[in-house]
């Protein structure tokens, strides 16, 4: 069973810094995308930050310059740095894969549960 587990969210500071971590569990299959998305509150959920196996990272406008995706595929790790952050950062962060399990030919699309980023004085 493919398990995402987030962790560094809190409260933080306007113009600080934040480093999230995502774990991955389970048989995660073949990876095509690892991605963070967030939901503030009253919002659909977006797309912060996306890294797409042999093809490379985009980012939303809105964090563009100020977040960085990376991935540790031996520690089946995924983490979001972002810096300066803004009020409008705040929302619940979440972890995002998608991956082909090789046996079933089926593609997957899993979530963690989210963690919470409040930026604010």
């Amino acid at each position: 069973q493919v398990q995402l587990v987030e962790s560094g969210g809190g409260l933080m500071q306007p113009g600080g810094s934040l480093r999230l971590s995502c774990a991955v569990s389970g048989n995660i299959g073949i990876v095509n995308v690892m991605a963070w998305y967030r939901q503030a509150a009253g919002n659909q959920r977006e797309l912060v930050a996306a890294d797409t196996t042999g093809v490379g990272t985009k980012y939303a406008d809105s964090v563009k310059g100020r977040a960085t995706i990376s991935r540790d595929s031996a520690k089946n790790m995924l983490y979001l740095q972002m810096n300066t952050l803004k009020p409008e950062d705040t929302a619940v962060y979440y972890c995002n894969v998608k991956s082909l399990d090789i046996r079933t030919q089926q593609w997957g699309d899993y979530w963690g549960q989210g963690t919470q980023v409040t930026v604010s004085s």
